[in-house]
């Protein structure tokens, strides 16, 4: 956040945290910030008293009054060094501090604790009504042999699945339609990396709450990234764009890797809850005034991508205390799935205001030339395996087999999986 926002409303920045049931003390990071600043007057201080001693010396013709001079400069030297190292010692107790404090929720965003306290905004869709016993996704998905977590446990452990076949046929089917929908509103395609430095990632907002959550290689220094969100917004980064080039829309298809710390005995069997998987995600950098709007957009494609396969679902509006630390509003999806008879999410849209372009530093120029920050918001297209189990319970059929979506027979080159 901008320490001159929280300088001038630190009662607004306590009321965010507690909303989003956060706990950073304030009071303290004011006081440290306030620390910081004298040292940097005390600082500058001394500097000028050196210039002008410099001045001073280059005037004097008599060598003993340089002496004098050059040893009161040696005096100003070492109080200097000392000022300097509490000032490291400020700066990074500040820096950490500043870190802990998350984007506040927008004016609008429900209040609440936790997911209990989402709202659903709207059902879409009609629920399947099987006239006959309907298996979950993992028993069609093993005798069609579409999906193997039985092997990925002999060659990966626990929460991994091979992909087979025709489900292997449909994830680059679904890719493809995602892409070829988002191209035609104006997104550029993207197939980035998935290792990431610590320093964009730190700038994401990922690290400093939910690091249990991300693989790390320490003799690398490098980040597995658990959405492409999370490379594609430091893309940008140190960058300027022109006002006229926004927004810039990206839609990222990666690989990605998360520990599911804390997950133990959830979802742990089948591929709804892995520690791999793939996914497409959208990036938008745009207008501070337009991210509203922008993220209307992004949850209504998020919403025509679930209406082109036919399948239930619904929407929430996500409550303060479920926002992570970026997010300043956020939607979820939620598919239906027939065999728990309830709705699991597959999709997520956040708008992160200049949460995350302020720690990149990721601005644009305005007509009359004055740079700001643009606004970062991210959403998912498809979270392929999640999508996978969707269409296999929804789409099954008395027989054992499983109906295509009409929407991606095309792109699969048949009608049913048998």
């Amino acid at each position: 956040m901008d320490i001159k926002f929280i300088r001038q409303n630190p009662e607004k920045v306590k009321e965010g945290c507690r909303k989003k049931q956060v706990k950073v003390d304030i009071d303290k990071l004011l006081e440290i910030d306030k620390k910081r600043r004298l040292l940097m007057v005390e600082l500058e201080a001394i500097k000028a008293k050196k210039n002008k001693a410099s001045r001073e010396i280059s005037a004097l013709k008599s060598e003993a009054e340089k002496k004098k001079i050059i040893k009161k400069m040696q005096g100003l030297d070492k109080d200097g060094d000392k000022l300097a190292k509490k000032l490291r010692e400020t700066e990074k107790e500040f820096t950490s501090l500043m870190l802990m404090v998350p984007n506040p929720p927008l004016e609008e965003v429900i209040e609440g604790k936790d997911d209990s306290e989402n709202k659903v905004l709207r059902e879409i869709g009609e629920r399947p009504k099987f006239d006959f016993p309907y298996k979950d996704y993992l028993e069609l998905g093993e005798k069609l042999n579409l999906i193997d977590v039985k092997r990925a446990a002999k060659t990966s452990g626990s929460r991994f699945g091979f992909i087979k076949n025709e489900a292997a046929l449909m994830e680059f089917a679904l890719v493809k339609l995602a892409f070829d929908l988002l191209r035609k509103e104006g997104f550029e395609l993207v197939v980035p990396p998935v290792l990431i430095k610590p320093e964009p990632f730190r700038a994401m907002g990922y690290l400093e709450r939910g690091s249990e959550e991300v693989y790390y290689f320490p003799k690398d220094d490098l980040y597995l990234v658990g959405t492409s969100e999370q490379i594609i917004g430091p893309m940008h980064q140190d960058e300027i764009f022109e006002e006229k080039d926004l927004p810039r829309r990206y839609a990222g298809f990666s690989s990605c890797f998360r520990r599911e710390a804390g997950a133990s005995g959830k979802d742990t069997k089948g591929i709804l809850r892995v520690h791999q998987f793939d996914k497409i995600e959208m990036f938008s950098f745009c207008l501070p005034e337009k991210s509203r709007e922008e993220h209307q957009l992004l949850l209504s494609l998020e919403e025509k991508l679930m209406q082109l396969l036919e399948l239930p679902y619904h929407v929430l509006d996500i409550c303060s205390g479920d926002l992570g630390d970026p997010a300043a509003a956020k939607y979820d999806i939620e598919a239906w799935i027939p065999s728990e008879n309830r709705y699991r999410e597959t999709h997520s849209t956040s708008n992160c205001t200049d949460f995350q372009a302020r720690r990149l530093n990721i601005r644009f120029r305005d007509k009359t030339g004055k740079l700001n920050f643009v606004h970062t918001l991210n959403g998912t297209a498809f979270a392929i395996p999640r999508l996978l189990i969707a269409i296999i319970e929804n789409y099954q059929q008395k027989d054992g087999s499983i109906r295509v979506p009409t929407v991606l027979q095309s792109y699969l080159g048949k009608i049913e999986i048998k």
